[in-house]
């Protein structure tokens, strides 16, 4: 009997402790990171925020994102902290309203910032959403909070998420780096870790560990930092790689087109980027429909605008073929300033009914943003716009060889008069394969106006770099059309690096002319048409 009564009483202060003396002790630490946010000094404030983070207060969330938002105030003589929230301003403690009179805003420097962000990060470490989780694990990690290493180790101990505990696994690594005195072994095991990071941020932090006292630190954070910049310049040239396969995509779009009408009947189009203009423009008119009449199927513009594009500019290039260029076939020069004629009429009839200021083309929601692919960075809207360009290559491929309008123009290509002979009439050839072109070139306005200024001047930033893709790879050849686009894409990515935007597209303008003294047919010519000539 007197055992039970001492194992109750035992339990009853045990069940007091928790109940009161806990709460109690939790309240006083608290109380204590309170009364140091109100301070006038910036490492009392900092303090404040470490104990706060870690003092389980359930309101600590709230006051730190308050602090970080500029909406905590105190009042100097009783060190009272308050939210404000719009008009209204409550005690931070009691949530209950207050005065305005007499409040000061807390002060906040870089360092408390860095503060404030590695406490959040410790407050969500615990998190139930996996997310959030890893996105407190990154605060920590820059912030290098040593404080959070015990809340680190809680989290990991319960951590199943496998992104999540490596993002914590870091983040400790990060910490313990920072921590003074932290065991050898540890420190060797953090920079392995640190190193497998492989970015930018850890980069810094191995560089600064180049005055550690242990040598086999140093040495590692060494062979770490040789690794990572090994792996960074790969990564650059993977990048630019990428880049290069972008812009050339971007120019198929534009110079294919070019290279089927250019190949069939020789003309030297310089309305080219005209259509590319048209063709954005038609993007713009399908956008601002929409948004007026449907703003639902925003997503659906760029579908809905690539056929009426491709109709619009193919039924321009159609006009332009019977009404002034079948007038000039066999006069290159005069064909050339007629079309350039054509192409300032085009671009000022576009100003007059648009402006000369550019036209918003809003980007859908499936290409908008960014994904990491084994640490390169794409753009959805460059993705899609290469896939784009891929398919519309395999459309016309499949156009001039599965379809008798293709059979007859492949003929035209290779031999005018003897296709002429065999009842094919030339004349229309000619002109729906300038249609087709055209067309094809509107379909690349639809595209380039993601990632261009919409404006009357669109096409001339690309007809240029059209020609040069078209006889680089051979005159009528889609083949080599889209070697010679994807090769100077690629190329004038790896120059600019080194000699510059300007510089790059000079040398690439040297190498076309010297090659095409070599080739003069590029680098797939057609047989056929050019023995004609």
């Amino acid at each position: 009997m007197r055992r039970c009564l001492v194992l109750l009483l035992v339990a009853w202060c045990t069940a007091w402790c928790v109940t009161w003396a806990l709460p109690a002790a939790a309240q006083t630490g608290s109380d204590a990171a309170y009364a140091r946010l109100a301070s006038d000094s910036y490492s009392d404030i900092e303090a404040g925020i470490a104990a706060l983070a870690t003092s389980g207060d359930p309101k600590a969330g709230a006051v730190l994102r308050a602090l970080a938002e500029n909406r905590l105030l105190y009042r100097p003589d009783d060190k009272a902290l308050a939210i404000k929230d719009g008009a209204t301003v409550t005690d931070a403690r009691t949530g209950a309203a207050v005065g305005p009179d007499g409040l000061k805003p807390v002060r906040v420097n870089n360092r408390v910032r860095r503060a404030i962000d590695a406490a959040l990060g410790t407050l969500n470490l615990l998190a139930p959403d996996a997310a959030t989780r890893r996105t407190a694990a990154d605060a920590v990690f820059k912030a290098r909070d040593v404080a959070a290493l015990p809340a680190l180790d809680a989290a990991l101990a319960r951590e199943t998420d496998a992104s999540a505990k490596r993002s914590l696994q870091e983040a400790r690594a990060a910490a313990l780096l920072a921590k003074p005195g932290s065991p050898e072994i540890d420190r060797l095991a953090a920079v392995d870790t640190i190193q497998n990071r492989g970015d930018s941020e850890a980069l810094g932090i191995l560089r600064g560990l180049s005055g550690d006292a242990a040598s086999s630190v140093r040495d590692a954070a060494a062979r770490g930092v040789s690794a990572i910049e090994t792996r960074q310049a790969l990564m650059a040239n993977v990048q630019n790689a990428w880049y290069g396969v972008s812009l050339g995509s971007v120019l198929l779009l534009a110079a294919i087109g070019l290279a089927i009408t250019f190949g069939v009947m020789g003309i030297i189009n310089m309305a080219h980027g005209e259509m590319v203009m048209l063709g954005a423009y038609t993007t713009y008119l399908v956008q601002e429909l929409i948004r007026q009449r449907a703003p639902g199927l925003f997503d659906w513009s760029l579908p809905i605008a690539i056929p009426l594009a491709f109709l619009v500019a193919g039924a321009v290039g159609i006009l332009i073929e019977r009404t002034v260029i079948r007038h000039l076939y066999g006069r290159p020069l005069e064909t050339l300033l007629a079309t350039w004629g054509i192409s300032l009429i085009l671009q000022q009839a576009v100003r007059s009914v648009f402006g000369p200021t550019n036209r918003e083309v809003g980007a859908p929601s499936y290409m908008s943003g960014a994904f990491d692919l084994f640490g390169l960075s794409i753009t959805w809207g460059r993705l899609w716009i290469v896939v784009f360009a891929m398919a519309v290559f395999v459309a016309l491929n499949l156009i001039l060889k599965a379809t008798s309008f293709g059979l007859k123009t492949r003929a035209v290509t290779q031999n005018r008069r003897m296709a002429a002979a065999m009842g094919i009439r030339t004349p229309w050839i000619d002109a729906f394969t300038f249609g087709l072109g055209s067309g094809i070139a509107g379909v690349a306005g639809v595209a380039l106006s993601q990632i261009d200024n919409v404006s009357p001047n669109l096409g001339q930033g690309y007809i240029i770099d059209s020609f040069l893709v078209v006889v680089f790879g051979g005159v009528g050849n889609l083949w080599g059309t889209l070697v010679a686009a994807l090769t100077l894409g690629v190329a004038n990515k790896f120059l600019e690096p080194y000699a510059g935007a300007v510089l790059g597209k000079i040398l690439l303008l040297v190498f076309i002319i010297l090659f095409i003294q070599k080739r003069p047919r590029g680098l797939f010519a057609l047989k056929g048409r050019a023995v004609e000539a």
